[in-house]
């Protein structure tokens, strides 16, 4: 078995490192507070499907540059740039006292007052690197198209009915560094996601089912998208035999991808605690009180678990950590970017995160997810008079402000007398409201899986990797 190797440094940074050392030092003479954050970032996206093959740079994951933070008497204000060099600091520290400080209400590109207060920081410094088996660069753009579309082919020999067997692979490569007055901290990751989609048709009726594998390292990802190929194959020929989901309120076995679509859109957005600033989530006036059953609690956190949301920092210099949201049903905290708690007199709990250099920092997920409970997924299924086994979840919207729901499952699989039926619903619609679903919860199986193949927007912007994931769950779902 091929060994760990840790993910390298960025030669970028450590080339300008003394540069920001010293730009560091100049901000410091003239600022109470300045952070430099400096990224170099790359990905790319192998494709086949009937479409063709295709190896291309991603540009939402490859970023090259430097955001500057600095506090004066008014507040806080930012500004970003894609190189620097020693002949141009003085041109940047001319700009953050011309620019940033003296218009920073009307100049495009930077984040203007955004806050008052002074940001805590105590002695940190570290460098830390993720691990991988196999890293893209091993294998290159033409090997890893050959691996990708020996897998499509054997999708496609699995059935007369497919009309496609679409593979694809995203890696990205995070380098970054930052450095503030009392924090020189250095991350390098590597998350990779494989991704598989089959599609087949009966007449004019065309069905797909589509999932993913994903975590933090290389290309040993790719062992999991083989063996998704039997289930989703099984799965498509069954949709082109379902039937339309008949509406109403059941007895529902959510399956770890399910439970994780429910954690992040029923909770998540919920409470972060930016939108508490802005008085947007009915979560904030829920602080210490019951809302969910109490088989439940509910994490988030960098380092809450290996996968494509981790980090060990975020981008302003906030260590990452555990956060324990819901404990046993009780709404203990949110999460929170550093102005943000700064605002609402909170420690902050590092989830401050931009899509990018040139992005501000927002209140984001990382690793959200339900723990596990006590419960075997056949005790769960038999527990069931009527009801529905929920599977492949597709999309999902919540309303923080009224804390309703709406997501989108791929199919649903009959439960009846505590077995599966074998009938196949779909498209099935998740509905309701958030405490109403999270009370109803009565089991949970022991495993918890996790999916970090989605991207999470700030209303439709702001787009970062995120995973969520759970155990299994028994809930009272209103689908339709």
């Amino acid at each position: 078995m091929k060994e760990l190797s840790e993910v390298g440094s960025s030669i970028y940074l450590d080339e300008i490192r003394p540069v920001l050392l010293k730009l560091g030092k100049r901000l410091g003479e003239e600022y109470s507070y300045y952070s430099i954050l400096a990224t170099d970032n790359s990905s790319r996206t192998y494709t086949a499907s009937a479409g063709g093959v295709s190896a291309t740079a991603n540009p939402l994951h490859t970023s090259r540059g430097i955001v500057i933070r600095v506090r004066d008497e008014k507040g806080f204000a930012e500004y970003s740039l894609s190189q620097i060099s020693d002949d141009s600091i003085e041109d940047v520290l001319d700009t953050v006292r011309e620019k940033i400080i003296g218009m920073r209400d009307g100049l495009e590109g930077f984040a203007g007052n955004m806050s008052r207060g002074r940001i805590e920081e105590e002695e940190l410094s570290f460098v830390k690197n993720t691990t991988y088996k196999i890293h893209p660069d091993e294998y290159g753009d033409g090997k890893i198209i050959d691996v990708i579309s020996g897998i499509r082919e054997e999708g496609l020999s699995m059935s007369p009915k497919l009309i496609d067997c679409g593979i694809s692979v995203t890696y990205q490569e995070i380098h970054k560094l930052f450095l503030s007055a009392r924090r020189d901290l250095t991350q390098n990751l590597l998350w990779t996601v494989g991704a598989v989609s089959v599609m087949a048709k009966r007449g004019q009726e065309v069905k797909t089912v589509y999932t993913s594998v994903s975590g933090l390292g290389g290309l040993e990802i790719i062992d999991g998208i083989k063996e998704k190929l039997g289930y989703l194959v099984e799965t498509v020929e069954a949709l082109l035999e379902s039937q339309p989901m008949i509406p109403g309120t059941y007895d529902c076995i959510c399956t770890p991808d399910v439970t994780g679509m429910i954690v992040h859109e029923a909770f998540g957005h919920g409470v972060e605690m930016d939108m508490f600033v802005k008085d947007r989530a009915l979560a904030k006036d829920h602080i210490g009180k019951q809302v969910a059953s109490e088989l439940v609690t509910m994490h988030d956190g960098g380092i809450a678990a290996y996968e494509t949301g981790s980090y060990f920092f975020d981008d302003e210099g906030v260590e990452a950590r555990d956060t324990v949201i819901i404990e046993k049903g009780i709404l203990k905290r949110g999460i929170s970017d550093d102005l943000s708690a700064l605002s609402l007199g909170t420690p902050p709990t590092g989830n401050g995160r931009r899509q990018d250099f040139g992005a501000k920092a927002y209140t984001r997920m990382t690793n959200t997810f339900f723990e596990g409970g006590s419960d075997d997924v056949d005790d769960m299924i038999a527990s069931i008079k009527y009801g529905f086994l929920l599977e492949n979840p597709t999309s999902g919207m919540e309303d923080p402000k009224n804390w309703g729901i709406q997501c989108m499952v791929s199919h649903a699989r009959e439960i009846a007398d505590g077995k599966l039926t074998g009938k196949i619903y779909s498209p099935v619609v998740l509905t309701g409201y958030v405490p109403d679903l999270l009370r109803s919860i009565t089991m949970m199986s022991r495993n918890v899986e996790f999916s970090g193949g989605g991207m999470c927007g700030k209303g439709y912007k702001e787009w970062v990797k995120v995973s969520d994931g759970g155990p299994y769950i028994k809930a009272k779902v209103r689908l339709g």
